[in-house]
C-alpha cells in the first residue's frame, strides 16, 4: 500500500513541477484531483477520512474573497480606477510608481491572481493608446501584485492557508509584512525604471486592435463591495471574530442583490482553485499517513540541516516555491513550520519567490497571457530579466528583516 501512495503522491508532485502529465490533458488542477481520487480509490484513505483532511475553514475563506472580487469586477471597479490611473498627466516613470501602488494595495486585499486578471489588458490598452511601451508596466503590475499580496493574510490563497491553519493574527502578520512589502515595492520601481532607461515610448503600433470592452462603472455595486471589503478588514484587525465566518457572511450580503444574478457571480468564482486546494489537501494527508515525510525532516536534521529552523525552511520555501509552485510548496511545509512565529517566513518566502520566472505565479501567467492577446510578446527572458532581480532583491530585504526579531 505504501508504496502505491507514494507512486501517487510522486506523480502529483510531478505534475506540480511540469503543469501537465505526459500523454494525458490534465493541467495541476485535475492531476491533484486524480491524485486525490487515486489514494481514495485503493483505500488509502476512506471518503470520510478524505474529507476530514481538507481545511474547510480555509476553502471558506478563499470562497468568500472571490465572490468579493467578483463583485469588484462586474461593478468596473478594476477597469476605472486603472482607466483613470493611465490618464493621469504624469512622466512615465512616475506613472510606474503609481501602478506599482495601485496593484500593490489592490492586491493586498481582493487577490494578486484576480487584480492581474483584471487590470492587465485595460492597463496594456491603455499604455498603447499613450504610445508607451506597455511591457515594463505589465511586468511591474505582475511583480507588485505578487509582492503586495504578500502584505496580508488575505493577498493570495498560499497566505489564507497560512493564516487560517496556524491561527495567526491579521494585525499582528500586517505590522510584521510591511516593511518587506513596501521595501519590495520600492525596489521593483527602481529595477525596472533602471532597466527602462528612458526608453519609455512605444516603438511600433500594437498588431492586435485596441478594444474598450471594460466594464462600465457601476457605483452602487463598486460602493457595495468596498464597503463589505473595507469592514471585513476592520473585522479581522480589531476582532476576534473567526475569519471565515466573518467573511462568508460579507459574500452572502453581496449574493443578496437586486441586479447582479448570484449566477454572473459564481460564474467568476476560480472554482478550479478550489479543487486544486481539496485535492492537495487529500494527496498530502495521503503522504503525510506513510510516515516518509517525517522520516526525510528527521534525516536531514540529522545531517545538520533542521528545516524547522529559519534559514534552512526560508531556503526550502524558496526552492519548492519554483519548483511545485506556491501553494504545494506550503502545503507540504507547513506540518514543519508548525509554530505561529514561522507563518510570516513561510507566508513572505512563498509569495516573494513567485515572481523568478513565469511559471512560479499564477498572476504572472495571466499577465502575460493578456500581453500576448493584443500582440505584446513577453517571453521568459524578458521576464527573468525583471524577475530574477526582483525576486533576489525582495527576498533579500525579507531575510534581513526577518532577522532582527527577538
Amino acid at each position: 500500500m505504501t508504496a502505491s501512495v507514494v507512486l501517487i503522491c510522486a506523480a502529483v508532485y510531478l505534475g506540480m513541477m511540469l503543469g501537465t502529465l505526459p500523454f494525458l490533458q490534465l493541467d495541476r488542477t485535475g492531476i491533484a484531483l486524480l491524485g486525490a481520487i487515486g489514494l481514495v480509490g485503493i483505500g488509502a484513505l476512506n471518503p470520510e477520512q478524505a474529507a476530514r483532511s481538507v481545511h474547510l475553514p480555509t476553502l471558506l475563506l478563499l470562497f468568500s474573497f472571490m465572490v468579493i472580487a467578483a463583485q469588484m469586477r462586474l461593478g468596473g471597479f478594476y477597469d476605472w480606477v486603472t482607466v483613470q490611473l493611465a490618464a493621469l498627466p504624469l512622466k512615465p516613470v512616475a506613472l510606474l510608481g503609481a501602478v506599482i501602488a495601485m496593484a500593490g494595495l489592490l492586491s493586498a486585499v481582493f487577490s494578486n491572481d484576480v487584480v492581474c486578471l483584471a487590470v492587465a489588458p485595460a492597463l496594456a490598452d491603455a499604455c498603447a493608446r499613450r504610445r508607451l511601451d506597455p511591457a515594463p508596466f505589465l511586468l511591474a503590475l505582475a511583480c507588485s501584485a505578487n509582492v503586495g499580496s504578500a502584505a496580508t493574510l488575505i493577498g493570495n490563497p498560499q497566505n489564507m492557508l497560512i493564516g487560517q491553519v496556524l491561527n495567526m493574527p491579521f494585525g499582528g502578520y500586517l505590522l510584521e509584512a510591511s516593511v518587506p512589502v513596501v521595501g519590495g515595492l520600492a525596489a521593483i520601481w527602481a529595477l525596472i525604471a533602471a532597466q527602462a532607461r528612458g526608453r519609455w515610448l512605444l516603438e511600433h503600433a500594437p498588431s492586435a486592435p485596441l478594444t474598450d470592452a471594460g466594464v462600465e462603472l457601476d457605483r452602487w455595486q463598486t460602493a457595495k463591495g468596498l464597503v463589505v471589503a473595507g469592514a471585513l478588514v476592520a473585522v479581522f484587525l480589531f476582532t476576534h471574530w473567526p475569519r471565515e465566518v466573518a467573511a462568508l457572511i460579507g459574500a452572502g450580503l453581496l449574493l443578496m442583490s437586486r441586479k447582479l444574478h448570484s449566477r454572473e457571480m459564481l460564474g467568476l468564482v476560480d472554482w478550479e482553485v478550489l479543487i486544486l486546494f481539496i485535492g492537495l489537501f487529500i494527496v498530502n494527508r495521503g503522504f503525510a499517513d506513510t510516515g516518509l515525510a517525517q522520516q526525510a525532516v528527521q534525516w536531514l536534521a540529522g545531517a545538520g540541516v533542521p528545516l524547522a529552523s529559519p534559514v534552512p525552511l526560508f531556503g526550502a520555501t524558496f526552492l519548492l516555491s519554483n519548483v511545485l509552485s506556491n501553494v504545494p510548496a506550503v502545503m507540504l511545509l507547513l506540518p514543519i513550520a508548525g509554530s505561529p512565529s514561522d507563518g510570516p517566513l513561510l507566508a513572505l518566502a512563498s509569495t516573494l519567490s513567485g515572481n523568478l520566472l513565469i511559471v512560479g505565479s499564477i498572476a504572472n501567467i495571466i499577465v502575460i497571457a493578456a500581453a500576448r492577446r493584443r500582440g505584446i510578446l513577453i517571453d521568459w527572458r524578458r521576464h527573468a530579466r525583471t524577475g530574477v532581480p526582483v525576486t533576489l532583491v525582495t527576498l533579500a530585504i525579507t531575510a534581513a528583516w526577518l532577522s532582527l526579531r527577538p
